[in-house]
């Protein structure tokens, strides 16, 4: 079922975006104003095109919404990746749609005040706070620490764990 109305909406915001559509659209509503006088501008008349405008803006708020919400997700997915696959990238942007609104807009304001810095001519920076670590730097660590050999103390306990990953270097 689920399957079925993914294609019928995204079927349908593919069909309602076309221009002909539109023309399609415009047509009946020319129709409807002309037959205007051969039913004498009655309540009726007016009922159909009030009544059927309603239904189908009704129904496409909830096709195209549909749409753009599997459209956003693939995209935020799609983004997430390309942050990770960015080795000079900020992990911490990853999933940030996740975010409070307070929260992001101290990000916004950061990547702003970046932008204005950098058409003013001067150098690029990361944004303030420390970046995340990634998987890679982690395991690196716990290697190197296996390596060195078996610690005896409670912070080398998970890598889940906050007090385990400690305050991470910044990346060159």
């Amino acid at each position: 079922m689920e399957k079925l109305f993914i294609r019928f909406a995204a079927l349908t915001a593919k069909v309602a975006g076309k221009p002909w559509t539109f023309v399609v659209c415009l047509g009946v509503v020319l129709v409807w104003a002309v037959s205007g006088p051969v039913f004498g501008f009655n309540e009726t008349w007016q009922l159909v095109i009030n009544t059927g405008t309603t239904i189908v803006t009704f129904l496409m708020v909830f096709l195209i919404q549909n749409t753009q919400n599997r459209d956003g997700a693939a995209m935020q997915a799609k983004l997430d990746e390309l942050i990770y696959a960015a080795r000079k990238a900020d992990a911490r942007f990853i999933g940030i749609e996740h975010l409070t609104e307070e929260e992001l807009d101290a990000i916004l304001a950061e990547v702003e005040k970046r932008g204005l810095e950098i058409h003013a001519g001067k150098p690029a920076r990361a944004i303030r706070g420390e970046a995340a670590p990634r998987i890679e730097e982690i395991e690196a660590e716990q290697e190197a620490g296996q390596k060195a050999g078996p610690k005896k103390s409670s912070s080398t306990a998970s890598v889940s764990s906050p007090s385990s990953t400690g305050r991470r270097r910044k990346r060159p």
